[in-house]
């Protein structure tokens, strides 16, 4: 019965001009196909150029297949709900759309914190990097990323597929975030929000303590270093992958810290999209123009395409 249930994406609410319709639909596409366009990029590069196998590229490269696979969960959604103006979303939909956005959050948490202790080691211990940050460790810190965010996202939607609906249906938000979802149950939700918060607890804090010593210990170890020369290129070692964690975890914390009053489900969905659509957006732009060794690899992909079709033109 309840797979029947359909809910409805309030988004930002009416558009009634036009224009901004229009203007919406436009950054929606053009958002969705840089994001995709440079995550793509970035993991053909790290597959095909042996100077980018490495500890560091290794986890970036998973990074790039988790955000083209984050902006899919929600960004086809709200286009197609921008164009045909249809905001329903069935029940299924919505709770498979829910799985994904919270598994491949709690695994971005993961990831970040590995590509974080992955600095630590390189600035911190740089004589036992090599032996340390391994193949096989590399590879056990990017499965366990992935299998603790899919399991569990898989809990916590499991035992929020039993709640009942049977009142509204109206989601106040752009995609069927968690905490819009349980306010429309009729169902006591006590035992659900307490779950929450233990899986969030459980699942998000180790991860951004992780991430959060091992940037003190970065800085403090940076701060040591005599030559101003010597402390540029540490910072800049990670500056990148720093810009990426303060702009994630600030705003995943503020919109799941702020009280949960309806005079800020606005702020709530503007933040929101800093972590769905920036975070996705900035990570190929922050790691490929700050980054020597990526730009080199792509102007070598290009110098290759380019000779490529040349010679196909020619023969």
């Amino acid at each position: 019965m309840f797979f029947q249930f359909n809910f409805i994406l309030l988004g930002f609410g009416d558009l009634p001009d036009l224009q901004i319709l229009l203007f919406l639909m436009f950054l929606v596409i053009l958002i969705y196909i840089a994001t995709m366009s440079g995550n793509i990029i970035i993991i053909a590069l790290v597959v095909a150029d042996q100077h980018l196998h490495t500890p560091m590229y290794f986890f970036l490269g998973n990074l790039s297949c988790l955000e083209t696979c984050y902006t899919s969960t929600i960004l086809p959604q709200m286009l197609a709900n921008l164009l045909t103006g249809d905001k329903t979303i069935s029940f299924s939909g919505c709770f498979t759309q829910l799985y994904f956005f919270c598994a491949l959050v709690a695994t971005e948490c993961y990831l970040l914190a590995a590509m974080s202790y992955d600095c630590y080691l390189a600035i911190c211990k740089p004589l036992h990097y090599s032996a340390l940050m391994n193949s096989r460790f590399c590879l056990q810190l990017a499965a366990g990323s992935w299998l603790n965010g899919c399991l569990a996202s898989a809990i916590f939607v499991l035992f929020m597929s039993h709640l009942i609906f049977c009142g509204p249906n109206e989601i106040d938000h752009f995609y069927c975030d968690l905490i819009p979802l349980i306010k429309l149950s009729c169902s006591d939700t006590h035992l659900i929000v307490l779950l929450d918060f233990v899986l969030s607890c459980v699942f998000t804090l180790p991860p951004f303590l992780l991430t959060l010593t091992s940037y003190v210990c970065i800085l403090t170890t940076i701060l040591r270093i005599p030559s101003t020369t010597g402390r540029q290129k540490a910072f800049s070692t990670c500056s990148s992958h720093l810009i990426v964690v303060t702009i994630y975890y600030g705003t995943l914390m503020v919109v799941y810290m702020l009280p949960k009053r309806d005079t800020l489900s606005f702020l709530n969905k503007v933040l929101s999209l800093f972590y769905i659509v920036l975070t996705p957006l900035v990570n190929p732009l922050l790691y490929s123009l700050r980054n020597r060794e990526v730009k080199e690899a792509l102007s070598k992909a290009v110098s290759k395409y380019v000779a490529f079709t040349k010679t196909c033109r020619d023969s």
